[in-house]
């Protein structure tokens, strides 16, 4: 019910100074830090408003400046992984101060100690993060490269997070990797410092084959795959002689080693119908056994 003689406009202002009065109101008073209602929302709305800008500049800078400047898709990313951290970390050290009322000399201490006890706590993570801000900077890997972990996972390169780094396998599998495992144990990486890799595909014939006309057939069987290389050019390998075999190697150069365990089995079928044609026998394991009779008791 509205009060005679009050005006409306005046009941309105009076309700909305109410409301930001009881928003403003600190729950939390300390000589440190102030924390009230409104001061927790605007600091939510600072944190969403930098995810935001964040958000813009590195399309921004993906779709307008770094095309101008012909930058490398690894290089690429990594810059725009650190402009979104830059961003992200400036809104939430600004949200600290408006929701907490401190200034950031004392959110660098407040943060200071949460790391010496998220650095004993959470020392594994702590451990990933630093080795993702290696791979970011020494760049061993990129994205798009195609890696051979320790325990035998290959797969290619999609996302190297801050945590993390995701790898597809052929199977379209995504496997998740910790970044201190990349950084500490050995692996293989295919695409570094170029794409082009040669590949070493064993063959063995057996003892009396004309090795000329078997390194004729192995050469011939590589060029007719089109994504081995004219040059350079294929060449055989004399490995050893084996057991039960010749050990030669034909040695190609392709520039898609994501494609290198497609390229082996063409190969290896090209491989097979030249030697087919020209009746080149690949030999099987061989075992002879002597059966030696007992001699007869008295």
């Amino acid at each position: 019910m509205i009060q005679e003689g009050v005006p409306a406009d005046s009941l309105g202002d009076s309700l909305l100074g109410r409301v930001i009065r009881i928003l403003n109101y600190p729950f939390v008073n300390q000589a440190e830090f102030r924390v009230s209602i409104l001061s927790l929302l605007l600091l939510v709305v600072v944190v969403s408003i930098a995810a935001l800008v964040s958000r813009y500049v590195r399309r921004l800078l993906e779709k307008r400046v770094l095309p101008m400047i012909n930058v490398e898709t690894g290089l690429r990313y990594t810059m725009l992984r650190l402009v979104h951290y830059a961003i992200i970390v400036l809104g939430v050290l600004y949200g600290l101060k408006i929701g907490f009322s401190v200034d950031l000399t004392s959110v660098a201490v407040i943060l200071g100690f949460l790391s010496v006890g998220i650095g004993f706590g959470l020392q594994y993570i702590a451990s990933d993060i630093v080795s993702g801000f290696i791979l970011l900077f020494e760049r061993p890997i990129r994205i798009g490269d195609r890696l051979r972990l320790k325990d035998g996972i290959e797969g290619q390169v999609e996302a190297i997070r801050l945590r993390s780094t995701t790898i597809l396998t052929n199977e379209n599998m995504a496997v998740i990797v910790p970044n201190s495992k990349l950084v500490q144990n050995e692996f293989v990486n295919y695409s570094y410092p170029t794409q082009k890799v040669r590949l070493n595909i064993p063959v063995g014939v057996a003892y009396g084959s004309d090795l000329d006309q078997v390194s004729e057939a192995l050469i011939k069987a590589a060029r007719s795959v089109g994504d081995v290389l004219a040059t350079p050019e294929p060449r055989v390998h004399f490995g050893a002689f084996g057991d039960y075999s010749l050990n030669l190697e034909i040695r190609v150069w392709i520039n898609e080693p994501h494609k290198h365990p497609q390229i082996r089995s063409a190969v290896n079928f090209a491989i097979d119908h030249e030697f087919r044609e020209r009746n080149i026998e690949i030999p099987f394991p061989q075992r002879e056994i002597h059966l030696r009779s007992a001699p007869d008791q008295q």
